[in-house]
């Protein structure tokens, strides 16, 4: 299979990475700015979104210090996604559901990088799709937490399930199945795409019923 030279794949992986943690960080920065946090709350916010999914992964792969927290791109991101959302709030929240929708697609950049990262570490394919998903999922998680809402990931529809299969996808490329030229784009826009028309036709996992209630 024809593969991407590393220094290449390794610099489009960190546009990636760090693409996913500003738009993430637009997602936190867009829920700070609804629950009319101030400056320092929006910051938070915005950081524990960005970099929290990261960090579960870089701690259980043992890359010490976590990435997400001595990575000077991650906190430019992070400030520039306040910025715009301070100076374009009119325009951001105008968008049905803002939040939900940066949280898409940051849920695909963060499930091809987290697969493709522990891998690389690893060698563990279990691990990989369970920190893919974890990198995933992992911010959105705790910025529901924080702003006292039910975290997406149990009660939304597709969520974590668009992540795992968008960490599949690339761990194809990863293992050399198939191309990885192909396998990050087809991941990334497998999962946002997932995760959307999940959003849009309210397309759910089956619950089960609480027969006492």
């Amino acid at each position: 299979m024809p593969v991407l030279p590393v220094k290449i794949m390794d610099s489009l992986l960190h546009f990636i990475d760090v693409f996913g943690t500003f738009i993430f960080a637009l997602s936190g920065a867009v829920v700070g700015v609804k629950k009319n946090y101030d400056v320092f709350g929006v910051f938070v916010i915005s950081l524990v979104t960005a970099v929290g999914g990261g960090v579960i992964r870089d701690i259980c792969i043992s890359s010490i210090p976590p990435a997400g927290l001595i990575t000077i791109e991650y906190l430019i991101g992070v400030f520039l996604a306040i910025i715009i959302v301070s100076f374009f709030q009119k325009l951001i929240l105008s968008f049905q559901k803002p939040s939900t929708f940066f949280d898409a697609i940051g849920l695909g950049f963060f499930a091809a990088f987290g697969a493709n990262k522990t891998y690389q570490y690893t060698g563990s394919i279990q691990l990989s799709i369970i920190l893919g998903c974890a990198s995933a999922v992992g911010g959105g998680v705790f910025r529901d937490i924080l702003t006292g809402k039910s975290p997406s990931i149990f009660t939304e529809d597709l969520y974590a399930s668009a992540a795992i299969i968008g960490s599949l996808i690339e761990l194809m490329g990863a293992t050399g199945v198939i191309d990885n030229r192909i396998s990050i784009w087809a991941s990334i826009l497998t999962t946002t795409t997932i995760r959307m028309l999940a959003i849009k036709y309210k397309i759910k996992l089956p619950s089960i019923k609480n027969k006492n209630m």
